[in-house]
């Protein structure tokens, strides 16, 4: 009798339909694909970060790789912690002014979640695009407190005015689908403030000759270029909010288009250029293009895509020439011509390109002057606030390391170690100058050396 009776509970478990369980409705299927396609999105979004740290230590040398790592994990998790406590609410809270949000700190009165995780991702993005801008000579802990800045404050109410509805440039009209000025174009010209202070890398110029410093690794920049690309599908594609099968497919169609069109046109213009195909150059003309068309995903023709990224490549190339050579700004991986040059170019090419605004399908030059004073506005509030902020940290201590230090490499006067054990090759050339002694050399110098065997 027990066994029957056993054996009945064991079938009703799995078998019978609790009287409280309801099917899945139309609406509620719906909500949960559009929030798997959204979580997607914002996991690609987060990979991007391994391959800005890749492209960042690749186009850099090598004895600074350990710090650029450091860097970019300190970048995602500074962001994420801040933008919970601080960031989401004046990004997204209910607005002030047009100016800034006042309320959802600490995520309170805030349902979607997922959202702020999206959103989350794209922070630290524009954060992490001040890294390789400042690579090889800014001290840790500075750099740290910018993130901070930018991450809590500054990100968040040029984001305001642009994506929360009733943000002042909303209102006004402009348009910036996933982010060339509201992400890029913000962090291009944080980089371009900090740079400013920071001062060029040590033997980058020469009276009037300007000093080639080769990175240690194309293949591992390569590899972060592939990765950065994968990941902007999330970037872009995600950005739509929602599993709409006919948007989803057409942004990331433009993506597509305007990054491959973007290697081509640079491709071909180095050659042109310099009787050589450059190829770290051909490989920041994709994340050009990428930039270039984050703006238009959703509103430029596929066709319209394609014109985007060719101009885009050949303006990266110009860009990073003209920044390198003319502005002299010691820039190690083209940050500001990739992010700022063409962030600015992909926001203005929805003035001549969108289908629904743009001029050469007759709707006037109205939207390319709405484009042009949004970042206008942009420019000016990053570069008053994370110049000043800049200027005051670089007074109260030298944000810079000193050229010992800088000598040395970063990975070994911020951590003690290196990334590839080369540690006598970074010292040459460097009087009184004593070798860092590394966490493996401490733990072996604190290590009780063995009684000798005896026979």
């Amino acid at each position: 009798m027990f066994k029957k009776s056993f054996t009945l509970t064991i079938l009703l478990f799995f078998f019978a339909t609790p009287a409280f369980a309801q099917a899945p409705t139309t609406e509620s299927l719906e909500s949960s694909i559009n929030l798997v396609w959204l979580m997607l999105g914002a996991i690609l979004v987060f990979f991007m970060h391994a391959g800005f740290a890749m492209v960042e230590s690749g186009f850099t040398r090598s004895k600074n790789t350990l710090n650029i790592l450091m860097k970019n994990f300190l970048t995602i998790c500074i962001a994420a912690i801040l933008f919970f406590i601080a960031g989401y609410g004046i990004m997204f809270g209910s607005s002030t002014g047009a100016i800034i949000g006042r309320d959802g700190f600490f995520l309170n009165g805030v349902d979607d979640i997922g959202f702020f995780v999206f959103q989350a991702m794209f922070v630290a993005t524009c954060a992490t695009i001040m890294s390789g801008a400042v690579a090889e000579r800014i001290k840790l802990g500075s750099y740290v407190l910018i993130v901070v800045a930018m991450t809590t404050f500054i990100y968040p109410v040029a984001g305001h005015w642009i994506w929360q509805g009733n943000g002042w440039l909303t209102t006004l009209g402009f348009s910036d689908f996933a982010g060339s000025t509201v992400v890029h174009l913000t962090g291009a010209v944080g980089a371009l403030m900090v740079v400013l202070i920071l001062g060029p890398r040590l033997g980058k110029y020469n009276g009037k000759k300007v000093n080639v410093i080769p990175g240690h690794n194309l293949p591992l920049g390569a590899l972060g270029v592939f990765i950065l690309w994968l990941g902007w599908f999330g970037f872009n594609g995600g950005s739509t909010l929602s599993a709409d099968p006919s948007l989803v497919p057409y942004v990331i169609g433009t993506t597509l288009l305007s990054t491959s069109a973007a290697l081509i046109s640079s491709t071909f213009y180095t050659k042109l250029r310099f009787k050589k195909v450059d190829a770290s150059l051909s490989m920041n003309g994709i994340l050009g293009g990428l930039v270039g068309i984050t703006a238009g995903a959703a509103e430029i023709s596929l066709g319209g895509s394609i014109i985007v990224g060719l101009v885009s490549g050949i303006l990266l190339v110009e860009a990073i020439r003209f920044i390198d050579t003319k502005l002299r700004i010691d820039d190690p991986v083209g940050a500001m011509a990739v992010h700022g040059a063409c962030g600015i170019w992909g926001t203005l090419a929805i003035g001549f390109f969108s289908i629904d605004s743009g001029f050469f399908y007759g709707h006037g030059l109205s939207q390319l002057g709405i484009q042009a004073i949004g970042i206008s506005a942009v420019i000016i509030w990053v570069a008053v606030t994370v110049g000043g902020f800049t200027y005051i940290l670089n007074k109260l201590s030298p944000i810079r390391v000193s050229n010992e230090e800088e000598k040395a490499g970063l990975d070994f006067t911020e951590h003690g170690t290196s990334a590839y054990h080369f540690k006598d090759s970074y010292l040459e050339g460097i009087s009184n100058t004593k070798a860092p002694i590394g966490l493996a050399d401490r733990l072996n110098q604190n290590t009780p050396s063995e009684s000798p065997t005896k026979p």
